[in-house]
């Protein structure tokens, strides 16, 4: 009996023992688990599942319960599971804002991104369910082309009020529509900035910026104000002004048929609509008729 007492508590001891080291090892894998980033979780599920995608980027704290995957030139999104794998547009319809086609610039400020101003100017118009099924769709970027059929807009019948001009006073003047809130507008301030021309800058709110233009119009330093509105830096207050040079430019916006931004329009009223690098603004601003 002693013997038979003898094995059964070593036995016992033996479970106990492997129970303690598979405790030890449970809490070592939550504590890992504890430790990951959300970003990194998903990635190391990501890699199991779509082992031939590199992922270059990723993002879980932008839009609530999805990952934004950077993969190369591609963008998709992600539950925090890694199971359900969506491809099209987000939009944020209390912003007003194609997240999506904000991604797409900063990945590739050459690209035009399809549909985003139409989606834009939808929610501005009311249109949400048409917005979100617009924002919905696959994502589709295009090279920017010259249109077969150039437009024109004369700007004669805008009053001086209403324009921030900035940049070079000895450049070339470009004329923009562009609002406060608009990611292609932000993008072509930087690039315009880097040409060194003259800049006459007409807000429009196309996505519900007018307060934002407003403070900038009255601000005793419009430049410094309006490239502070883009950064997303604050903007110093200053004394309440006439803004109805801001309700002259809604209202030429209006007759024009100008619902997306940015608008480029060059000194013999030439028209470019959204967004251009670099390299084809220039050609294109040495191509203006005298």
């Amino acid at each position: 009996m002693f013997a038979i007492d003898r094995v059964r508590s070593l036995t016992r001891r033996s479970r106990l023992l492997v129970a303690a080291v598979a405790g030890l090892s449970l809490a070592g894998i939550a504590l890992a688990a504890d430790t990951d980033s959300p970003e990194d979780r998903v990635r190391a599920l990501l890699k199991a599942r779509l082992p031939k995608t590199p992922v270059t980027a990723m993002d879980c704290g932008k839009v609530a319960g999805l990952c934004e995957v950077t993969a190369g030139a591609n963008l998709f999104y992600v539950d925090t599971s890694a199971r359900y794998l969506v491809i099209g547009r987000i939009y944020d319809m209390q912003t007003r804002q194609d997240l999506t086609a904000a991604r797409l610039l900063e990945m590739n400020p050459d690209m035009l991104v399809g549909s985003a101003a139409r989606a834009n100017a939808m929610a501005e118009e009311g249109d949400a369910e048409g917005a979100t099924r617009l924002a919905a769709a696959p994502t589709r970027v295009e090279r920017p082309v010259a249109p077969a059929k150039p437009r024109t807009l004369s700007l004669s019948s805008l009053p001086q009020d209403g324009a921030i001009v900035w940049g070079n006073p000895a450049g070339r003047t470009v004329t923009v529509f562009t609002d406060f809130r608009c990611s292609y507008c932000r993008a072509l301030t930087g690039v315009l900035k880097e040409m060194n021309l003259r800049v006459v800058e007409r807000p429009i709110s196309v996505l519900g910026s007018r307060d934002v233009a407003d403070r900038v119009y009255c601000a005793k330093d419009r430049e410094a104000a309006l490239h502070a509105a883009y950064a997303g830096e604050p903007i110093k207050a200053g004394p309440a002004c006439n803004t109805s040079g801001l309700d002259a430019n809604e209202a030429f916006a209006q007759r024009n048929g100008l619902n997306g931004t940015p608008v480029i329009v060059r000194s013999d009223g030439a028209v470019l609509e959204g967004y251009r690098p670099r390299a084809f603004l220039e050609k294109w601003l040495q191509e203006a008729q005298s």
